[in-house]
């Protein structure tokens, strides 16, 4: 038997069959996560292969880590679900660091009742010690408002948790409302919801919660039409639009997903969205943009949306502050007008056929026929032709989907995600260099 013989490195290839990069556990974790919608189907592969894999990416890498990106997809990205699988993969593992790691990536009462159901999916068994003590320090956090909202009758009451946590009170008002949660007698909400549930005018409802201030951002866009065909004041709505008050994790495409849903709007919803970009950190020298606009892009985000992939990637380049040209790239490779808001959103997405993913030609063609001090690539990563390196010093590949392997790494800087996050980050760390 010979022994001195190299090792032979075994190749892997994207969806599309270009040759893919070998990467750490870490790295392979983080692309998963990062712009998982847990569950959800995506071009390549189905909810259930990401989870899988998800499961066992995080048993590959240090509890510190898997820790750390729980509180990251949560409290960065806004991601709700793929961080409570890494804590159960916490929670398996055991140790000091779980009940600190479920405080930090819940932002919501309900994703405590989440984690349980999670961890009885395939039956139910007692909750390990640091689990409860997370679990706990996290419902002392939320006030009566908070929990009253998201008391729901689901497998996993907000009773149950209290029960199964054992959560002790900080102080008496604290006994106080547990003892509330216990007998199911939280002050109702106040909570458009619950309002147009119990028969209230939808008109009087929305207008009487903005102007009171208790109608979140999110909750805003999302309730455009029923405001409209409602007939709300339409000076009180705009203003909140432009307003963005608690727009903090308001993913850019939600303001596609508005102006798609109330063109009239489409003009306010636009001001909001150029008005982000404005606030953002602005990149120095020239940027060039390749969107990846393939046939893969367009697949929807969740089963429930209208949006897809390409409209996440395409609100991304749209909120990029500087200096920017941008180039869409399937087939061909197409320069659009750098146009920041809705006109860029639709410059991107309406800029060729969306067909192969040839991401190698078109990172050639940049790298040979474009002056720029960066390239940004948004893409899902499986290309079909081999990429090259880049010839900008400062490079990043966004990726937005959860397939198994990229092309985004060596010379790259590479960034999972599909959040305004990403693009903070690129600001932030050629800061600090």
């Amino acid at each position: 038997m010979r022994l001195n013989v190299a090792s032979a490195v075994p190749k892997i290839y994207t969806a599309e069959g270009a040759p893919a990069k070998h990467i750490t556990p870490e790295q392979a974790l983080r692309r998963s996560v990062l712009s998982c919608l847990l569950w959800e189907q995506e071009f390549y592969e189905d909810g259930k292969t990401i989870a899988d894999r998800i499961a066992e990416n995080a048993a590959q890498c240090s509890t510190e880590t898997v820790a750390a990106l729980a509180k990251e997809a949560r409290q960065v990205h806004g991601l709700r679900h793929a961080p409570l699988i890494l804590l159960l993969d916490l929670v398996r593992r055991g140790g000091s660091g779980v009940a600190d790691a479920i405080d930090a990536a819940i932002r919501r009462p309900d994703e405590i009742g989440e984690l349980v159901a999670l961890y009885w999916r395939n039956g139910r068994k007692m909750l390990p010690r640091q689990m409860r003590l997370g679990m706990a320090k996290a419902f002392n956090r939320f006030s009566e408002y908070s929990l009253a909202k998201y008391d729901r009758d689901g497998p996993v009451k907000l009773r149950d948790v209290l029960f199964l946590s054992h959560a002790k009170p900080k102080d008496d008002e604290t006994a106080a409302l547990f003892k509330k949660v216990a007998d199911r007698e939280l002050a109702t909400p106040d909570t458009w919801e619950v309002s147009l549930s119990a028969g209230a005018d939808k008109k009087e409802t929305f207008e009487r919660l903005i102007r009171d201030g208790k109608l979140g951002y999110l909750a805003l866009l999302r309730n455009l039409r029923n405001m409209v065909d409602a007939g709300c004041d339409r000076g009180l709505v705009t203003d909140a639009i432009v307003a963005r008050k608690g727009d903090e994790l308001v993913f850019p495409f939600r303001y596609v997903a508005a102006a798609r849903a109330v063109p009239q709007l489409e003009p306010y919803i636009d001001q909001a969205l150029c008005e982000a970009v404005a606030s953002a950190p602005r990149l120095s020298g020239i940027t060039a943009v390749l969107v990846d606009v393939s046939g893969s892009m367009d697949e929807r985000l969740s089963a429930k949306s209208d949006l897809k992939r390409m409209d996440a990637a395409a609100a991304l380049a749209s909120v990029i502050n500087g200096d920017v040209r941008v180039f869409t790239f399937s087939n061909q490779v197409v320069e659009v007008p750098p146009r920041r808001g809705m006109a860029g959103v639709d410059a991107v997405i309406r800029s060729q056929p969306h067909s192969g993913t040839y991401l190698g030609q078109a990172v050639t063609a940049i790298n040979g026929q474009v002056k720029h001090d960066r390239l940004i690539v948004i893409t899902d990563e499986q290309s079909a032709d081999r990429v090259p390196d880049p010839v900008a010093a400062k490079a990043y590949m966004i990726n937005v989907a959860s397939n198994r392997n990229g092309v985004g790494y060596g010379r790259w800087c590479h960034i999972d995600g599909f959040s305004e996050a990403v693009i903070r980050f690129i600001a932030e760390s050629e800061n600090d260099r």
